[in-house]
């Protein structure tokens, strides 16, 4: 007899319906699972039956044929444990309930207890959307899979309860969805930072269009220690965008056991040893990289240079589309990567070329090799490029503090909220994502700051996409400063973040 009950799979940033059919008949006992199982499904065939045996569940000694259906994309993953297990037992008349209205997800011990798996947040979305209405999952996963409305979520600890429940013996409580008023950590603040005017002004102008921000300067001046205090004065998520990275991080397995949503933005902060895998993603089943890891957030790189150029390149086109795309021999995936990048790296290998007191110790050879690991293009799209200089006595022994981080937060999120209204109805969440049709429309510039464009574009030889960049940061500067219309103040300010990459990269 073919017993069928639903389970769900997983492709890229979204869920597919798997259907878990059983059909246990005479002859040679046999267990065979078929459907394109990888090894850790073909393997569920011992913790099936062990599982089973441990709870006192007979398991038939007959010929066993579980197909996982479609039967065309590869099934990764132990999650099919459960529903495999829960199909046999149906086809075995161990189980009577119906389930053609529920799913099963769940990795099984050998004692039959119900272990956590990944992705069951966009799991639990593609179950609802395709009218379940009863879905059994881990018990550590349930709060995850409870913000989905429209759909009861189970948690389930171990085989033997799950059974109980189907029997309607002892009935299992749906989980309920967690409070989602969002809640911050401790987080390092602007006003432990003594001095960097400059750099405050240019991460609080980053922060408030989402511009990707290049930091250079000597050792010691206080570059990392800006950039780790740059969350601070982000704008709290919004509860779309705190999905879209909640899903990331599932499918990766980085969310807590128990957490059910991000809600502070992403910051990754990968080693400089990192692959271009390792940034973009990959794998046999194309994972989420950390550039996709940190959508909606930031993405940190400390000693840009120190970075493979492979590895560099790759964020190329992520950073311009907003997705990354890993193709492989059986699947092609998309993943969300919208980030600011904030880079932070020294003037040369010994980093004080250019500083008013040390000396530079370094050729010149190796100062062109070190500057030439970050290249043109990938300069081309960093909005920002900011130097920051070394700390004077006078400012880090002064007792004055410094802003602190709620004060600028305050005005990026006026900022933020004059560009919201701005992009009401369109896909663009903020300046630095101002697609080329909106450009010209949302970027108004009165006549002098047009020919401080056109002064900037002939003298500074600016690109084409360095160009449109200018502009964005001189709409983000005039949001910060209230004004409907960009004046030659805001492009001057937009401009002097454009000539940096001049000073260092054409001086060899």
């Amino acid at each position: 007899m073919v017993v069928k009950c639903n389970s769900v799979g997983l492709f890229g940033m979204d869920g597919y319906m798997v259907e878990v059919e059983a059909d246990v008949s005479g002859g040679m006992a046999a267990f065979d699972i078929v459907g394109l199982p990888d090894a850790a499904v073909r393997e569920s065939r011992d913790r099936v039956r062990t599982a089973m045996h441990n709870c006192g569940y007979g398991f038939p000694v007959s010929r066993i044929t579980v197909n996982l259906a479609p039967a065309d994309i590869k099934k990764a993953g132990p999650l099919y444990d459960l529903p495999i297990l829960i199909s046999i037992m149906h086809a075995t008349s161990q189980i009577s309930a119906p389930l053609s209205d529920c799913a099963f997800i769940g990795e099984l011990s050998l004692s039959g207890e119900v272990r956590s798996v990944n992705g069951v947040l966009p799991m639990a979305i593609k179950a609802k959307e395709s009218g379940i209405t009863k879905l059994f999952v881990p018990f550590e996963d349930a709060a995850e899979g409870a913000v989905v409305e429209g759909i009861e979520v189970y948690p389930v600890r171990t085989v033997p309860e799950l059974v109980e429940h189907l029997q309607g013996r002892r009935l299992i409580h749906p989980a309920t969805a967690p409070d989602t008023v969002i809640t911050h950590g401790f987080m390092p603040d602007f006003s432990q930072v003594k001095g960097q005017y400059e750099a405050k002004r240019a991460l609080e102008i980053a922060a408030a269009g989402g511009h990707n921000v290049l930091l250079i300067g000597p050792p010691g001046s206080g570059k990392s220690m800006l950039a780790k205090r740059l969350p601070s004065i982000l704008p709290d998520m919004t509860f779309e965008e705190r999905i879209e990275a909640s899903k990331i991080h599932s499918i990766a397995g980085l969310l807590s056991k128990g957490q059910s949503l991000i809600t502070e933005r992403p910051f990754r902060n990968p080693h400089h040893t990192v692959s271009s895998v390792g940034l973009s993603g990959g794998g046999t089943i194309p994972k989420p990289g950390e550039v996709s890891l940190a959508h909606n957030g930031v993405l940190f790189l400390d000693e840009l240079p120190e970075f493979s150029r492979t590895a560099l390149e790759v964020l190329r086109q992520p950073m311009e589309d907003g997705k990354v795309t890993v193709s492989r021999v059986h699947s092609t995936v998309s993943y969300p990567c919208s980030v600011m990048l904030v880079a932070v790296m020294n003037p040369c290998p010994c980093g004080y070329f250019g500083h008013p007191r040390k000396k530079c110790t370094c050729s010149e050879n190796a100062i062109h090799k070190y500057l030439g690991r970050v290249s043109g293009p990938l300069l081309d799209r960093i909005d920002i490029h900011v130097e920051v200089p070394a700390v004077e006595y006078e400012e880090l022994s002064s007792y004055s503090g410094a802003e602190p981080s709620a004060k600028i937060k305050e005005r990026v999120d006026k900022a933020r909220a004059i560009q919201t209204a701005r992009f009401e109805n369109t896909a663009v969440t903020c300046n630095a994502r101002v697609t080329p049709d909106l450009l010209r429309k949302v970027c108004v510039t009165d006549d002098k700051a047009q020919q401080v464009l056109r002064n900037a574009f002939d003298k500074l030889g600016l690109s084409a996409r360095a160009y449109d960049r200018v502009l964005k940061v001189s709409r983000t500067i005039a949001d910060l400063d209230s004004s409907e219309i960009i004046r030659a103040d805001h492009v001057l300010e937009a401009v002097q973040y454009r000539t940096l990459d001049k000073k260092y990269w054409s001086t060899y």
